[in-house]
Order: C-alpha cells, then sequence, then structure tokens
C-alpha cells in the first residue's frame, strides 16, 4: 500500500516575538511526519515573493517535501505573541497565497497515491483553497488503512459552521482540543453533557475511525469505537507552544501507519508534543529516542 502521507493547507512565517520561522499547522505536520521516516509532503501555495523563496529554501534544508504552487498573492504570515505561559496568540494576514492553492493534474494524481492526509478548517476560509482541497479529500482512495484527519483548527473568524459540517462528513479522524470541543458541542445542541460523551456522540454520529482530544496539562484522549486512552500530559519547562498539536498529530499518525496500536500510538504522541514544547518554535528536530521508537 502507498504510504504517501499530506498535509495540505497553509505555508506560512510565524512572526515570533524574537525572530521569524517556518510554520503553518499542515508544513509543522509534514515535517514531523517525515522525521519518523515516512514519505510526506506539504501541499500549499506561496507568492512570488522573498518570503515565497524563504519558504522552499527552507523546506530544502530540512529535506521536506512539498508540492508548492507559485500563485500571484504575497506569501503568507502570522504574527504570534506568547501569553505568560506560552501559549500563542495569532494575528493571521489574509488574501495570501496559501489561501489561493490552485486544484491541478499533478494535484489530482497525488491525491490519487496519498495514505494519509492532515487538513484543518483555516485553510478552508477562501473559496479557492476550500475547494482544492476537497477535491483532494474526493480524489484520495477510500478504504481499510486509508485516514483523512480534520484537524478542527479554529483561528479568530475564520471558521464556518458549513466549512466544519462539510469537513466532518469528509473526514474519518478528527483532532481537536478542549475549547473546540466545546464550540462544536454548542454548535450542535449537546453541550450540557460530559467531555466523554461529547466525544461519543461526535465519534458515533460522523462514523469516524478515531477522534484525538488534547486538554492541555489535563492530558488527552482517544477514542475509538468500543474504546478509549488516555495519557496524561508530562510536566516540562515549555519553551512555547507552537506547533505542538501538530507534531502530536503527526507522531500518531505515524505510528498508526508503521502498525503500532492505538496506545502506543498515544504516548508517542505525547512524549512528541511535550518534547517540542521545551523547544523554540514549531519544527525543532526531534531527538533520536523519540525518533528510533518506531
Amino acid at each position: 500500500m502507498n504510504t504517501i502521507v499530506i498535509g495540505i493547507g497553509e505555508a506560512l512565517w510565524d512572526i515570533l516575538p524574537e525572530e521569524k520561522k517556518i510554520g503553518g499547522a499542515p508544513a509543522n505536520y509534514a515535517y514531523h511526519v517525515s522525521q519518523f521516516g515516512l514519505d510526506s509532503r506539504v501541499v500549499s501555495a506561496v507568492g512570488n515573493d522573498q518570503l515565497g523563496n524563504g519558504i522552499l529554501k527552507g523546506f530544502e534544508e530540512k529535506r521536506l517535501k512539498y508540492h508548492i504552487d507559485r500563485v500571484p498573492y504575497p506569501t503568507g504570515s502570522v504574527v504570534v505573541e506568547l501569553d505568560g505561559r506560552g501559549e500563542p496568540c495569532y494575528e493571521i494576514k489574509e488574501g495570501v497565497a496559501w489561501d489561493n492553492i490552485p486544484y491541478t493534474e499533478s494535484l489530482e494524481e497525488l491525491a490519487h497515491n496519498t495514505r494519509c492526509v492532515c487538513f484543518g478548517s483555516l485553510a478552508q476560509r477562501s473559496k479557492v483553497s476550500r475547494t482544492t482541497i476537497t477535491h483532494f479529500l474526493d480524489a484520495m482512495p477510500d478504504g481499510e488503512g486509508q485516514y483523512k484527519i480534520f484537524d478542527v483548527n479554529l483561528r479568530q473568524e475564520f471558521y464556518t459552521k458549513e466549512v466544519i459540517c462539510d469537513s466532518l462528513l469528509r473526514c474519518n479522524v478528527l483532532k481537536l482540543n478542549a475549547g473546540e470541543l466545546v464550540f462544536l458541542s454548542q454548535m450542535f445542541g449537546f453541550s450540557d453533557i460530559a467531555l466523554e460523551d461529547k466525544c461519543w456522540i461526535l465519534l458515533g454520529k460522523y462514523n469516524l475511525k478515531i477522534l484525538i482530544l488534547t486538554c492541555g496539562i489535563n492530558g488527552s484522549y482517544v477514542f475509538t469505537p468500543g474504546a478509549v486512552s488516555f495519557v496524561e500530559t508530562p510536566c516540562v519547562k515549555v519553551a512555547d507552544a507552537v506547533g505542538a498539536g501538530d507534531s502530536f498529530t503527526a507522531a500518531f499518525s505515524a505510528s498508526v501507519l508503521k502498525g503500532h496500536t492505538i496506545e502506543e500510538a498515544h504516548h508517542l504522541a505525547v512524549d512528541v508534543a511535550a518534547f517540542v514544547c521545551t523547544q523554540k518554535g514549531a519544527m525543532p528536530v526531534l531527538p533520536p529516542e523519540l525518533k528510533n521508537r518506531l
């Protein structure tokens, strides 16, 4: 079975308080998957500008494969400010290249050969990229061992109920945090029930293979039909939490794709995310003791 893994959506510069670093959830995801030896690609768009040149150069330096078109829009950027706990707050520029990812014949061919894709709600804020992501998901093979991961990723006002509902119908793995779970449960009218019951409802209603819920310092859950895994969050000194959730999803994906159990994948994902929290930026090199667990 083909094992190409895709992160599709935004590729951009995170403008941090002290420096700028390449970011975007799909790029973070694809990079961390690649660190576990899988054939991963980031799918996005950049502008014909120096920032775009810098992103492509950065991916090449990290040996991260990409399928990125040049489009007549500025390369995306996000101003990231950290609160007192190291948690990021974002100011996301609009009308940028990743809002305009074209759907091409070569991208459709890539979709036909993709086993796992991770996509979010942010890159679907524009009609062009939303249509491209939809076409990509529809062109992927279906069946056992195929994963379409919807990482909700609510940012500012860049989401609608329509986009979220459509994405839930197209995915078979849902990844969200505690705040996003509260939002979805309010949106769908089942907010006055226990946390785990909310997850069971979403798992059943959308016929999901897996639901991943991260709750920050309060641990994380992985729900599958008939079973749930819970792992406590390790206590670490946080440098910043940018990209930690993406690294969690990447490590979990890589572990499952390499044949490990849900519980093994969950433990690895927690440890990888904890390490990323101790580092500056979203794409640190993982230590051998983590990578070698696969």
